[in-house]
């Protein structure tokens, strides 16, 4: 079910509302029970991401549906802002500069290939969020890395060295998702 722009605003100020009050409080702030519409109680996964003056500063989400949609949302609002291990927790000072987006995302797709070159073939550039799973670790790509990765296999093997994986590897025994996602985000 697409967002209008209420919906939107809505989502994006619960994200906003997770980060202040963890700004605040210098801890996980429990989730505020509010009035929402219903179709937000619905299980669905969500990444957040922020990004000040452009520049990456904290993604974190859940790949499949575990708890009802603000619930998610508002835990990974929380940690792209105080967790992500790539960055330092969020300050006071850098919140004004602070601009959020965020990923809701599709149930997972299997996709039934059984080497690279199929893989490649199967994904469509641009829509295609991409799970790779190998034994106990797994690794993504949001549709939105596409703008930096536009060729398939570019896409691919740069997942692969996120995954810390050679880019030439590949495996019979990985699995291959694929998702879609409704994003939408505030200006910088």
């Amino acid at each position: 079910m697409p967002f209008d722009a209420t919906h939107r605003r809505q989502l994006l100020s619960l994200a906003r509302q997770s980060i202040q009050l963890g700004l605040s409080e210098g801890r996980f702030p429990p989730y505020p029970r509010t009035e929402l519409p219903a179709h937000f109680s619905l299980p669905r996964s969500t990444f957040v991401t922020l990004r000040i003056e452009g520049n990456l500063r904290g993604c974190c989400g859940s790949i499949e549906a575990q708890r009802p949609l603000t619930e998610d949302l508002w835990r990974n609002a929380w940690a792209s802002a105080f967790s992500d291990p790539r960055f330092p927790p969020l300050t006071l000072d850098e919140y004004p500069a602070m601009a959020l987006h965020i990923s809701v995302l599709t149930q997972l797709e299997p996709l039934p290939v059984e080497s690279e070159a199929e893989l490649l073939q199967t994904l469509r550039p641009g829509i295609d969020g991409l799970l790779l799973r190998l034994h106990d670790s797994q690794v993504t790509f949001l549709p939105t890395v596409w703008q930096q990765l536009p060729a398939p296999a570019q896409f691919v093997q740069h997942l692969k060295l996120k995954a810390g994986w050679p880019a030439e590897f590949w495996s019979p025994q990985i699995r291959s998702y694929r998702y879609a996602t409704e994003s939408f985000g505030e200006r910088a």
